[in-house]
């Protein structure tokens, strides 16, 4: 039975569902065994943050699973093929159909359970590490919630690729994870401001901030001349104080970034950076994905609330299944 995530009213119905339908042209089909929760699908859920013009209403930016049809055109997959696979909606459902260049095959060595746990977080890693902040060997980085599914992944990738990385969180358990994950500086938000801190570490060259609000002032005080602000959420509100005097005395940039809007295309690149650059180092474990805990699709919403409290380390997965 073809059966999938609907919100009525708030709450959250596990019920059948009519099924995304043929793949068409350069589309996949995927019979889902795992999905995972992302903050974007809380905030879509509260209704403060609608899927672009298109895109599936049904929540979900990642699954894991098996192909189970294919469009024409598609060279890449056959049905049977264990993938995983960045979408713009309708994950949280047992089909999914998807633009082939947005998929990618199971990288060695690895489940279907730890593979759901990768393509977001490592997209959005890629693309404002390397794309947007076009990071450079040696340079620094200031992270945000890292105790996050994406901070858990950013501290790794940026590690490997030879970016050091000072990491924030409010808990000290997740500050020892950041450490363990390759972090070099950690800061616990609790104890007040990062600044101090992370100059006396030297400053970086970019922060990756899903904060906004307050924060914003305070990571153009730690910028290095040249450095970059990618800002990818507002945790702490829309509103900032920026110092126009510092941006400009010290050539600073505030990029703005938002991954699923974006077209297939650019998706598609991301995806085949991360296939190229990425797959090789999970494949020798150098990557982990870390994976806080599962849950069956039937207690979404308790795994949601789990989420919402910050109480995860890493990423929550869901099982659809088997």
């Amino acid at each position: 039975m073809i059966k999938a995530i609907k919100v009525t009213g708030g709450n959250l119905n596990w019920e059948s569902w009519e099924g995304p339908g043929e793949p068409p042209e350069d589309h996949v089909e995927i019979e889902v065994v795992w999905t995972a929760i992302n903050r974007a699908d809380l905030m879509q859920r509260a209704g403060v943050y609608p899927p672009p013009p298109g895109a599936s209403d049904i929540l979900g930016l990642e699954v894991s699973g098996r192909i189970a049809s294919v469009g024409s055109g598609v060279t890449r997959f056959k049905p049977g093929d264990e993938v995983c696979a960045l979408l713009t909606g309708g994950g949280y459902a047992t089909h999914v159909v998807v633009p082939e260049v947005q998929v990618l095959p199971i990288p060695k060595g690895l489940s279907l359970e730890k593979a759901a746990a990768i393509p977001e977080v490592l997209a959005t890693a890629w693309l404002n590490l390397y794309h947007e902040a076009a990071l450079k060997p040696g340079e620094r980085v200031l992270l945000h919630a890292g105790g996050s599914g994406l901070g858990t992944a950013v501290i790794q990738l940026a590690t490997a690729f030879g970016n050091p990385v000072f990491a924030t969180a409010g808990d000290k358990v997740k500050l020892e994870v950041c450490r363990k994950l390759g972090a070099s500086g950690v800061w616990n938000r609790n104890d007040g401001s990062f600044v101090e801190a992370v100059t006396a570490w030297g400053g970086v060259d970019m922060v990756l901030d899903p904060v906004g609000g307050s924060y914003i002032a305070e990571d153009q005080r730690v910028l290095n001349v040249d450095g970059r602000i990618v800002l990818i959420g507002l945790m702490g509100g829309r509103m900032a104080e920026v110092d126009l005097g510092i941006m400009l005395v010290k050539r600073q940039r505030i990029i703005g970034s938002t991954l699923r809007s974006r077209t297939v295309e650019d998706k598609g690149e991301v995806m085949q950076a991360l296939y190229r650059h990425v797959w090789p180092l999970l494949a020798a474990s150098q990557i982990e994905p870390l994976i806080d805990s599962t849950w069956p699709i039937e207690q979404l919403e308790d795994a949601m609330a789990y989420v919402a409290e910050n109480r995860n380390t890493g990423k929550v997965l869901l099982k659809i299944a088997d």
